[in-house]
């Protein structure tokens, strides 16, 4: 049948009155067979389903979790009353667990659990029963569903999802506060007795806390509890569930509770004075030390501001909070003098910077305490009686004038005396100086306002006992004008005039420039020396003059330059003039007055050069330029010029590139004793007879071993010289002489006659064949020619 008809039917069998006892339901046995009649329900295909006889004995099961019991744990009965007890049918067992699990007799039908159970972890079970003809195989019986129940036992504790918690509350809080909420849970099945009900206990942490047995919130339970005295608490909740009853299971946890910080404890000062000390000489801006108020509170509640509210160093002395060590630093705000105070003392006052209202009760947040600061004396330099001096003098005053007094003193009570001095680096010309003993300031050279307007110098004053402590001051000198410079003209005026200029016409307009400098500001007068018939001076009456012809027609042929004195006056005291003299030059102009030619001398001044004599000096200079240079060029060529200069002139040395030896006479060129022992040679020496073009270093060259033979010798002194890119080109060693160890002709080199005494005999060259007849001409003639 469907599972919706059966349920039906369940319903009406529980519904109808029953003789049998109400344990019936639960027990662990089928009840009486009663008969379950099929009702008539339509079907989706229209046709109506017709009562059946049910033959199956159905019950609901309960079992309990956690069976402990050494055999199967017993479930319960199926049995249908097509059964004859024949063991005809056979009963089958499908569904959650089935064959595992649960098992079943296939005769009887009892059904049983192989192993423990464990509701937390299933809490029922769905089934299917069925009874076939062990023979043929077929269902006798509709398949039935039914429902095996897991009855709860109280066999879990409850549980904490953390171990330990962590919880913070504010110091000082009221009884009630709530900390935290911890919540445990159990796994036992909520809906079946008390086995899952949880009440909270706390074992640890009274009495400064308590919890809700049903909530679990942990609150407060004391009041004014103080960060100060303690911090930290640690409190141990229980969880039991049965209700908290008697044989209940439990578990703990752990809550670490922090008290927080309050601003409830004002600043205090450790000492009501506080003595410090401060030299006389400390700058503005210096730390002399520093106050601090301790604070219980941690944090921002600690904060303090410091200030001063009263004493008489309030004007001398400041104070700023330190926010990294809340320290109050006392500072000097104005210079201080041991000579005028000694002591001070100060009030100091520390506040709390953040205040909660709700603690105004406990007290005002602020402290005070006293500050008494002493002066100490130093040896300090001496005291300007003002910052800069000012003197004003006339450019005209005489030497050795004082011009003022610069006055200083000594601050400290011992007075020392004072000298005075100027600094040189401020007057390099030593145009003033000073009495070492009263700082009076005076003249040493003239004055000229028109050099140099301001003087600007530094005097020092220092302690003749201690001459290191000394003060410098500037000492500004401003030159008064003196009228003591005559006006001048303001430029050089190149001026002509016109062969045909008619009378009155302007030719030049002067202008004039004085170095004075007259408060009422400067006034000219123009004017001429003396009446002159061709030019006049018309002044304007603005610092510049007019001048005009007065004659009709000039002749450069006759007068070609007029010099024209204008005298120039200013009308300061006194009166200073200038005569200046302006140059006219006759000029030819065309009919508009423009100039087209004046004569070349009048450009010339009476002591200048003509250009012909300008032009003379010059050609001379080249000439004597060229003159040297071809006698340096000709002395270097006739260094280097050789001494045998005819081809007859033949000489015993090995000529090379050319470049031939200076004879027998030349024992700078080579040595001569080398010729005789090639194996002494240790150097090569360059000839002095010639100016070498480059130098070079000389190059040692390895000795011929001996008895080896010349033609290898010449070769490998050949080869290395070619391939020696240092070799000079007069190399007149006679390198190439050498002939051999234990010649039997010996040397031919007439060189040795330069280490040996007397003549020597060359008849032998005769006997050498037809090759040495010219030699032998040449040296055996020599003896003919001497005995003639």
């Amino acid at each position: 049948m469907k599972i919706h008809q059966f349920l039906l039917l369940f319903l009406l069998w529980v519904c109808l009155p029953h003789f049998c006892s109400p344990e019936m339901m639960f027990s662990r046995t089928p009840v009486p067979q009663q008969r379950i009649l099929g009702v008539r329900v339509p079907r989706n295909d229209g046709k109506i389903l017709h009562r059946q006889k049910r033959g199956w004995m159905w019950n609901q099961f309960f079992l309990l979790e956690e069976y402990t019991g050494s055999d199967y744990q017993y479930v319960g009965k199926l049995h249908s009353d097509q059964d004859k007890g024949d063991g005809s049918l056979k009963y089958i067992l499908s569904g959650d667990g089935a064959g595992t699990l649960f098992i079943i007799d296939e005769k009887t039908g009892d059904i049983h659990a192989t192993r423990r159970i464990d509701r937390e972890e299933k809490a029922f079970y769905t089934l299917r029963a069925q009874a076939i003809n062990r023979r043929t195989l077929r269902p006798v019986e509709p398949e039935s569903e039914f429902v095996i129940k897991i009855h709860d036992i109280n066999d879990n504790e409850p549980t904490f999802p953390e171990e330990i918690y962590t919880a913070s509350v504010p110091e000082m809080s009221v009884v009630g506060t709530s900390v935290v909420q911890v919540t445990a849970t159990d796994a036992d099945d909520p809906s079946y007795g008390n086995s899952a009900r949880i009440i909270y206990s706390i074992l640890q942490g009274q009495p400064y806390f308590s919890v809700e047995p049903e909530t679990g919130i942990i609150r407060t339970a004391l009041p004014n509890m103080n960060r100060e005295n303690r911090e930290q608490y640690q409190v141990v909740i229980q969880a039991k569930d049965m209700g908290g009853q008697m044989g209940g299971l439990s578990g703990t946890t752990t809550v670490n509770i922090t008290l927080t910080d309050v601003n409830d404890n004002p600043p205090r000062f450790p000492q009501n004075t506080i003595h410090l000390r401060v030299l006389e000489s400390s700058p503005v801006g210096t730390s002399i030390g520093s106050v601090k108020a301790t604070d219980a509170d941690t944090g921002r509640n600690a904060e303090v501001e410091y200030r001063i509210i009263d004493g008489d160093g309030t004007d001398m002395f400041d104070i700023l909070t330190e926010k990294g060590t809340q320290e109050g630093i006392i500072t000097v705000k104005k210079p201080i003098d041991y000579e005028s105070r000694r002591l001070y003392t100060l009030k100091v006052e520390a506040e709390n910077t953040h205040v909660d209202p709700r603690f105004y009760y406990l007290g005002p947040f602020k402290d005070t305490t006293i500050v008494k600061i002493s002066i100490e004396d130093v040896d300090e330099p001496p005291v300007f009686s003002r910052s800069s001096y000012l003197f004003e003098v006339h450019e005209d005053i005489e030497v050795g004038t004082i011009i003022g007094t610069v006055m200083a003193r000594d601050p400290d009570s011992a007075s020392s005396p004072i000298r005075f001095s100027l600094d040189r680096h401020t007057d390099l010309d030593r145009i003033f100086n000073i009495h070492s003993g009263n700082g009076s300031l005076y003249i040493s050279k003239p004055l000229d306002r028109e050099l140099s307007q301001w003087h600007n110098l530094t005097v020092i004053a220092a302690e003749i006992n201690n001459p290191k402590e000394m003060t410098r001051v500037a000492v500004y000198v401003r030159i008064l004008d003196v009228n003591d410079n005559a006006p001048q003209f303001a430029v050089f005026y190149d001026t002509f005039v016109c062969e045909n200029a008619r009378p009155g016409q302007l030719i030049q307009t002067i202008s004039a420039v004085d170095k004075d400098d007259p408060l009422g500001g400067q006034k000219f007068f123009f004017s001429l020396a003396a009446v002159n018939p061709n030019f006049t001076v018309q002044d304007n009456e603005d610092n510049t003059a007019r001048i005009l012809t007065r004659k009709n027609g000039f002749n450069r042929h006759e007068i070609s330059t007029y010099l024209l004195p204008v005298v120039i006056s200013d009308n300061d005291y006194p009166i200073q003039s200038s005569t200046g003299t302006l140059t006219i030059r006759v000029c030819a102009c065309d009919s508009q007055g423009n100039m087209q030619s004046c004569s070349a001398e009048a450009l010339l001044l009476p002591a200048g050069l003509s250009t012909g004599a300008l032009i003379a000096i010059l050609l001379c200079i080249i000439i004597l330029l060229v003159i040297v240079v071809l006698f340096a060029a000709l002395k270097r060529q006739r260094k280097k010029e050789p001494l045998i200069l005819s081809k007859e002139d033949i000489r015993d040395n090995i000529v090379s590139y050319n470049d031939e030896g200076g004879g027998e006479e030349d024992t700078q060129a080579f040595d001569i004793g080398t010729l005789r022992n090639p194996a002494a040679i240790e150097e090569k020496k360059l000839r002095r007879d010639i100016m070498p073009e480059t130098l070079f270093i000389p190059r040692r060259t390895p000795t011929a071993p001996d008895n080896t033979d010349v033609r290898d010798f010449i070769n490998e002194r050949l080869k290395e010289h070619d391939l020696d890119p240092t070799a000079p080109p007069y190399d007149s060693l006679a390198t190439y002489a050498y002939e051999g160890n234990d010649s039997i002709a010996e040397s031919l080199s007439s060189l040795e006659s330069g280490t040996t005494e007397g003549d020597q005999n060359y008849d032998y060259l005769r006997e050498w064949g037809p090759r040495f007849n010219k030699l032998a001409e040449m040296y055996g003639g020599g003896e003919s020619d001497k005995d003639s």
